[in-house]
């Protein structure tokens, strides 16, 4: 598939009323929502104000749980009847047992963690599927920016000032593809999303992925490639 074709997601099948509720989503959320299963048992992790939880809840039948830093996002979660706990990537998911959900969900968060190759350890531990998205530091509008300016990106992905960011394990595809070759995690599928958050077909392994995607969304499974 060309740079420039679309992902076809299969989206004429859905009811209209379905459609709608997804194009509500974040960019990166409505490509994962489209990965996930109807009824299968899903755990997202910063799933922040729940949106992504209602929507498979609501459309997909899924059973929806989470876990959310911030206490308003906890409080917005449970406002719309989800089951969602406040917690740490980092320290609260040692307590989930075993390949206790069908997917975990990692969303825009990875970069905020104190230890992602710990973090994703333990995704790939409790999930029998990983799906984790994030953004690309290898973008070549945020490599212009550097070199240009000499000072650190503030985009649409990355909003924060370097000294007020939640980010501290800011990565490339090429870091995060490594990083999985490292641990033994097999990468299922991948999307590349541009700049405007539309998915197209790049290999995660080429260059062009790493310098063209502002962000990628992958799905992980145990096991080597």
């Amino acid at each position: 598939m060309s740079r420039g074709a679309t992902l076809d997601f299969g989206l004429a099948t859905m009811p209209n009323g379905a459609t709608a509720a997804r194009d509500r989503l974040r960019r990166d959320l409505r490509v994962i929502a489209d990965m996930i299963e109807p009824s299968a048992r899903v755990l997202d992790i910063g799933c922040g104000d729940g949106a992504l939880l209602h929507y498979l809840a609501s459309e997909k039948s899924v059973d929806a749980r989470g876990v959310e830093l911030s206490q308003s996002g906890v409080n917005a979660c449970v406002t719309q009847g989800l089951s969602v706990i406040q917690g740490d990537a980092d320290s609260d998911l040692d307590a989930y047992p075993t390949g206790a959900f069908d997917v975990v969900v990692l969303s825009q968060t990875l970069q905020a963690t104190r230890q992602p190759r710990r973090v994703l350890e333990t995704l790939m531990r409790i999930g029998k599927r990983a799906i984790v998205s994030f953004p690309n530091f290898g973008f070549w509008r945020i490599r212009l920016g550097l070199a240009a300016r000499g000072r650190m990106p503030v985009t649409a992905l990355l909003d924060h000032q370097w000294y007020d960011s939640p980010n501290i394990h800011l990565c490339t595809i090429r870091d995060f593809v490594g990083l999985c070759d490292e641990i033994g995690v097999r990468i299922e599928k991948s999307v590349t999303l541009d700049r405007y958050g539309r998915p197209f077909a790049l290999d995660p392994r080429g260059s062009l992925a790493n310098l063209l995607a502002e962000q990628g969304v992958f799905v992980l499974t145990r096991g080597v490639a």
